[in-house]
This record gives C-alpha cells, sequence and structure tokens, in this order.
C-alpha cells in the first residue's frame, strides 16, 4: 500500500480512485465496511485502472480545532495505517491536520483532494459525513460537486449490531474496562503499545516478573484493573514461539505498595527469563477479570496473583481451543 503525506506526493495523473475519507481511528467493523466497499468497486473498476484510495488526518481534527475536547486515540497510528493496508486498500493519503485546511471551503477540500490529486471517479461516504470549514459540507453538496467534476457518490447507512458502530462507542467500552465489547466492535482486541522500562522491579522480586510499558505508549489505555491478554513482540518473527506470548495485565497505581504513577504491566505466564527492556511491545486485552485492590498482606497479594494467572490461563486456554 502506498503511504502519502502530502498532497505534492502523489504521481501526477493518479486515478482514476475509488476514494473515501475519515478519521479512521481503531479502524473498526463499521470503517471495514466502508473500506470494503471501496476496494469492492475499485476491483470492480479494475479495468478502467481504478484503485482504492482512504484520505484520513493527523492529528485529529478536534485536538487542533477544540484540544480541550479531543478524544483519545486508540489506535496508534503506525498501526492504524497496518490495519488499513489489511483492508486491501491501495494508498492511503494522511493529511496533516492544520487550522489552515480547517478553512477550506468544501469545494475547494473536493477539487485539490480528490479531483485534481486523486482523480476520483467514485467517493464513497457514510450518511453523516461533514467536511469544509466549520464543517458546511455534507453528503448533499458532495453530490453537487460531483455532478460538476464527473465523479459518482456513493453513500453507506450506518453500519452495526446492537447500535451503530463507531470510534466513540469504542472509546467509551474501553476506558470503562470492558475489552470484550471493544473487541467486538474493532473485530480484534484492543492493543496498546510502547517500550519496556524498568519499574520497581516488585513483580520478580515476587516471582510474577512484569513487563511494563513506558508512560509514552500508544493507544487508549482501558480502566484500572486486571486483564486477561497477549504480549505481542513485533521485533520477534513471524511463527517463532516467543513472539506472540500469554499474559495477566495490571492496569494502576499499585495500591498495596502506596504507589502513585498509573502503569501498564503485564506478567508473561509461566515465564521468568525474558529480557525484554528497551524493546517495543504490543499488549493486547482479551477479557477483563477484576478491579484493581489494595492488599493487607504480601501473602493476601501472592495468593491473588496467582488465581489471576490461574484465570488467565483458563480463559486464554478457551480462546485458542
Amino acid at each position: 500500500m502506498l503511504r502519502w503525506t502530502d498532497l505534492s506526493q502523489i504521481p501526477q495523473g493518479y486515478g482514476p480512485s475509488v476514494v473515501t475519507m475519515g478519521n479512521f481511528d481503531g479502524v473498526h467493523k463499521g470503517h471495514q465496511a466502508v473500506l470494503a466497499t471501496v476496494v469492492e468497486r475499485a476491483r470492480a473498476d479494475r479495468s478502467d485502472g481504478a484503485q482504492a484510495v482512504a484520505v484520513t488526518f493527523d492529528p485529529h481534527p478536534v485536538a487542533v480545532l477544540h484540544p480541550e475536547r479531543a478524544p483519545q486515540i486508540i489506535t496508534a497510528p503506525e498501526l492504524r495505517l497496518d490495519l488499513l493496508a489489511a483492508t486491501g486498500l491501495d494508498a492511503v493519503l494522511v493529511m496533516e491536520f492544520t487550522r489552515e485546511l480547517a478553512l477550506w471551503t468544501p469545494e475547494r477540500f473536493v477539487v485539490e483532494v480528490f479531483v485534481k490529486a486523486l482523480g476520483a471517479s467514485v467517493v464513497v461516504v457514510g450518511e453523516d459525513t461533514r467536511f469544509g470549514v466549520r464543517n458546511s459540507g455534507n453528503v448533499d453538496t458532495l453530490r453537487q460537486l460531483g455532478a460538476a467534476h464527473g465523479f459518482e457518490v456513493l453513500t453507506l447507512t450506518d453500519i452495526g449490531e446492537g447500535g451503530r458502530w463507531s470510534s466513540s462507542r469504542v472509546r467509551s467500552l474501553v476506558t470503562a474496562g470492558d475489552v470484550a465489547g471493544a473487541a467486538e466492535i474493532l473485530g480484534r482486541p484492543h492493543r496498546v503499545c510502547g517500550e519496556v522500562v524498568h519499574g520497581d522491579h516488585r513483580g520478580r522480586d515476587l516471582g510474577y516478573p512484569t513487563a511494563n510499558l513506558s508512560h509514552e505508549s500508544a493507544g487508549l489505555t482501558p480502566a484500572d484493573g486486571v486483564y486477561v491478554g497477549w504480549l505481542i513482540r513485533p521485533a520477534v518473527p513471524e511463527g517463532d514461539p516467543d513472539r506472540v506470548l500469554p499474559a495477566a495485565i495490571s492496569i494502576g497505581t499499585n495500591p498495596t505498595f502506596a504507589g502513585t504513577q498509573r502503569r501498564v504491566e503485564a506478567h508473561v505466564l509461566d515465564r521468568t527469563d525474558l529480557d525484554l527492556y528497551g524493546e517495543t511491545v504490543a499488549v493486547e486485552f482479551v477479557e477483563y477479570l477484576r478491579p484493581t485492590e489494595k492488599f493487607d498482606s504480601i501473602e493476601d497479594l501472592l495468593s491473588q496473583i496467582a488465581d489471576d494467572v490461574e484465570r488467565a490461563r483458563a480463559v486464554l486456554s478457551s480462546t485458542v481451543g
């Protein structure tokens, strides 16, 4: 998949293309359905050389226009691009969202991006699409511009089961700790990525070493609690047994030890030999186990950790089985 970050990088005369646009945070099932339509239509028009293209933005527009209301980003930028590539797109244009871009009229955006740069023959959008200065453009605007500039507009109704699949629903579920519910909308476990850094080394002293993720980790952090999941090592080759490892994951401040820093820590089940410091890993969340607790003694804590590990092992066994 081609990846562009500026209109100037798109080859002259590119197209025709089947295009969609959006933030695609999380690349959830609703996004996937739209993107599948784009890819299918481009493949159907392949005799004309049609390419499947998504236009997205970084940073999130709200983070620029109303930073106090900016949503927490579900998916790290690189993972978002990888997920977009997995849909079969031919290219993605990631436009830097600035205050200047926010002032573009709907017509200027369509002409500069869809018509001149991408040679759009079809534009696929949701019924609630808004774009251009102060979100003044909508589907009707797009149809009028399509008639004037020679592209078809294909609209899709809201997609979802038990409610509309949306990034805001995913955020609500993740921040509430319902990672299983979030996975239903995402179509995969929610993931946080970061470098493994040194912590207090208490886990190792207790017999349960943990990989502590840096505070600069990317991806929306779930609510405090203990989770079942996987620790994934992207630097390890596919198929290597040490690439994807079963884990019990703790999020919180370690109240038993009067901690103050909120951390994401993953204990790889039945492994005490791993040295992950400095390695960038991903932690995937499969199921919520219990809330964070303050224990009266180390013995009580160890007993609970042992129970957590057993429950995690049972959950993951049923998942892969």
